[in-house]
Parts: structure tokens; C-alpha cells; sequence
């Protein structure tokens, strides 16, 4: 019997009181996600889960939650669990050198779908993309992932973002030690 889709939908009212990021209305609506899909909140990550708005104010387009399971720097190996809810995207970004290599990844779909935005010629028919990013998009080429694809980083330092379709996504990541120092956001106003 297939699944049903995840559907649940929170706005930016539920995340921001006041303008400041609710994390925990955030991890709610994750926790609300893991259930649909049967992710089991394990101890390690209830300690070591996290959300994160890039600073933005748009936590209903523009976020993520995530648990780094391994980021090891002197093997300079790195796995990641991306999640996002539907509809929301990670800012664009990329990787540069620093004291490290710039970061290669791969990303494998677990449950839901994204679309997977990096370098190329623009692909007809893109979803619409968050106001609040349209003027920070470069990355136009665009393929969908549904459970069980694997898809790797076109080209080192190249711009990219996943952007989840309308049932959430669950994403887990293979990649290079991944270093703060050698990340890039194209939006300035965008942090960790």
C-alpha cells in the first residue's frame, strides 16, 4: 500500500513571534513530518538536530532542519540528514576553499521529493521559487529526485540549492568534510 503524501503546512506566522524565529514551532513541525514518515527521533538526534532560517525571516520558504551524523576532518568525510518541509528551499550557496578542499556532495532521496537546482542552461517549467529569493537565485537548471535517486554536485564551487516539493522531503547528503569557512551564500543577507 503506497504512502500518503506528508500535507501538513505551517506558515510564518506559527515560526516568528515578534519577528524572532520560533525554533521550536520549527522542530515541531519536523517532528510532525518524522512521524508521517516514520523517522524515529532517536537520542541522537534529539541532541543533535537542528533548524535554521539562514537569518532570512521566511522559515516557511526558506530553511531547513538537519543532523550532521559525521563530519570528520581529518578522514574528510561528512554525512548529512536534510530535511525539509514542503514547498521549502535552502538558500543558494556554495563551496570555496579554506583551510580544506571545497566540499563535493551527493544527495540521496529518502522520502518525498525535491527539485535539485545547480548550473546549466535554465530547464522550462521551474516551480515558483520564494519571493524573498527570486533576486539571490543564479542556479536555474533544475532536475526532479523522488525516493531513490542519487544525484552529485555538477561541478566543485558551483552554485546550488534543493528545494522540496509539495510532500516535504528527507535528503541524506555524502560529501567531503563540509567547513563553515568555505561556505557561500549568493543572498549576503543569508547566515548560518
Amino acid at each position: 500500500m503506497q504512502q500518503k503524501p506528508y500535507t501538513k503546512k505551517y506558515t510564518n506566522a506559527d515560526y516568528y513571534t515578534d519577528g524572532v524565529f520560533n525554533q521550536d514551532v520549527a522542530k515541531k513541525a519536523f517532528l510532525d513530518m518524522f512521524e508521517h514518515y516514520g523517522i524515529p527521533f532517536t537520542p541522537f538526534l534529539e541532541e543533535n538536530f537542528w533548524v535554521n532560517d539562514f537569518g532570512l525571516g521566511d522559515f516557511e520558504h526558506t530553511g531547513m532542519g538537519g543532523v550532521f551524523w559525521i563530519n570528520n576532518p581529518d578522514h574528510l568525510y561528512f554525512g548529512h540528514e536534510i530535511y525539509l518541509l514542503p514547498g521549502q528551499m535552502i538558500a543558494e550557496h556554495y563551496h570555496v576553499p579554506s583551510e580544506y578542499a571545497a566540499k563535493h556532495e551527493s544527495w540521496q532521496v529518502r522520502n518525498g521529493w525535491v527539485y535539485n537546482f545547480g548550473i546549466g542552461e535554465p530547464t522550462p517549467n521551474a516551480p515558483a521559487l520564494p519571493e524573498s529569493q527570486k533576486d539571490y537565485i543564479t542556479a536555474q537548471n533544475f532536475h526532479i529526485m523522488k525516493v531513490g535517486d542519487i544525484s552529485s554536485l555538477q561541478v566543485l564551487e558551483s552554485r546550488h540549492f534543493l528545494m522540496a516539493g509539495d510532500e516535504g522531503a528527507v535528503v541524506t547528503e555524502y560529501g567531503t568534510f563540509h567547513d563553515n569557512a568555505g561556505l557561500r551564500f549568493t543572498n549576503p543577507k543569508a547566515s548560518l
